[in-house]
């Protein structure tokens, strides 16, 4: 089909609720995808921090294949290999104790906040069922994600929205402190908000929210859908802040572009949940599991993760020499590892097409920070033409 007719027909059958832009992608490699017109992109979206590993990584898509021309699919009424074998790596690699598999980053946390209430509803003498998130959070889009997102545009035209939800000022405890009742069983923090402008935690404030949890009996919940699995320079983004979550949620890159969500759980909260409480149909799906052990063996590697926090650094360090170049249409950079953004005094979404127009592909974080996603196996030389075009850009803004 020729890139016209794609356009039309999206415009004709498929529900409005994207707005793309008039070009039709048609396959990837490495860093860099293509269209149907044999343009070229340089790709610093990676699929709002799917594709990891860029396009087309051999290991991947020979476990793909091995996969799926054994199993595609038999649904969570039965055992499978991957499903274990990814369980496994998982919880070695981190605080919990079991797993539970699901297809994306919304399906994950609402698992979570069923695990939530369960767990306060019924290990204690009275019921704990309110959940305290913060403002400028995304979690998703589906209800109890958008119930729990601090971001009043994703609520209009959906209320009444889930109950039972206070929301604090991020990287504020004291605000914290003064929502805590004897009702609150969870508190539901990302280590570091990217939809919401990329604002990154700071360690008193995660440390503190632990403290706190501990202290009045609550859980403490880690959305690390978009910054886990290697993208902030360690394997898990709260390492860096010496704290761990009760329940985590996993997404995106994990399962190299196919579909997978995770809700990952210490025991206590496990111990909770019992058969029939919760279910995926195409959860712990065989061909998704085995893309997802491969590539999480991949971010294992000695020196990867490792290789992202140096070019993570080299990213925000050439970008906040950028904004000494430009201060009057950068104010700020923000980000750890391989998430970075910079905050633009234009609204950022005007900066898109520019970049798109000399063949790259850059996204928002809000409405005044680009973003910057790149796969994890990016180059320092890739980096600098990114940047080198943003200087030019900003160039001829003056």
């Amino acid at each position: 089909m020729k890139t016209e007719d794609v356009v039309k027909d999206e415009g004709q059958y498929i529900l409005q609720t994207y707005g793309r832009p008039e070009f039709v992608l048609e396959r990837g490699n490495g860093v860099y995808l293509f269209d149907t017109d044999g343009n070229r992109y340089l790709d610093f979206v990676s699929g709002l921090a799917v594709n990891a590993l860029g396009y087309g990584d051999y290991d991947v898509l020979k476990a793909i294949e091995e996969q799926a021309g054994k199993l595609m699919h038999v649904s969570n009424l039965y055992h499978t290999i991957p499903s274990v074998k990814l369980a496994k790596m998982l919880v070695e690699s981190s605080f919990a104790d079991r797993v539970f598999f699901c297809n994306s980053g919304t399906e994950s946390w609402e698992a979570t906040l069923k695990f939530c209430r369960k767990w306060g509803n019924t290990t204690h003498d009275k019921p704990k069922n309110r959940l305290i998130a913060f403002n400028d959070s995304f979690h998703g889009r589906t209800y109890g994600s958008i119930s729990t997102t601090g971001q009043p545009k994703y609520h209009q035209g959906f209320e009444p929205l889930l109950p039972g939800i206070d929301f604090a000022d991020f990287n504020d405890l004291t605000s914290v402190e003064k929502l805590v009742t004897d009702e609150t069983c969870a508190i539901l923090v990302e280590p570091l908000q990217a939809e919401g402008g990329i604002h990154a935690a700071e360690p008193e404030f995660l440390q503190g929210l632990r403290a706190l949890c501990d202290e009045r009996e609550m859980l403490l919940v880690f959305d690390e859908i978009q910054v886990g699995c290697g993208r902030l320079g360690s394997l898990w983004a709260h390492q860096q802040y010496g704290v761990e979550p009760d329940i985590m949620t996993l997404a995106k890159a994990l399962g190299g572009g196919l579909p997978i969500g995770v809700a990952l759980l210490r025991q206590k909260v496990a111990d909770a949940i019992a058969a029939g409480d919760h279910a995926a149909t195409f959860g712990a799906n065989p061909v998704a599991c085995a893309a997802a052990v491969t590539v999480f063996g991949k971010l294992l590697e000695d020196g990867f993760i490792d290789s992202v926090r140096e070019k993570g650094e080299y990213l925000i360090g050439r970008l906040e020499k950028l904004q000494e170049r430009w201060p009057e249409h950068i104010t700020g950079v923000r980000g750890k590892g391989l998430i970075a953004g910079a905050v633009t005094v234009r609204p950022a979404a005007e900066y898109l097409a520019a970049f798109r127009e000399r063949d790259i592909l850059v996204a928002t974080a809000g409405a005044d920070v680009v973003r910057f996603l790149p796969p994890l196996i990016v180059e320092k030389d890739r980096i600098d033409e990114v940047v080198d075009v943003f200087d030019e850009i900003l160039r001829q803004d003056t």
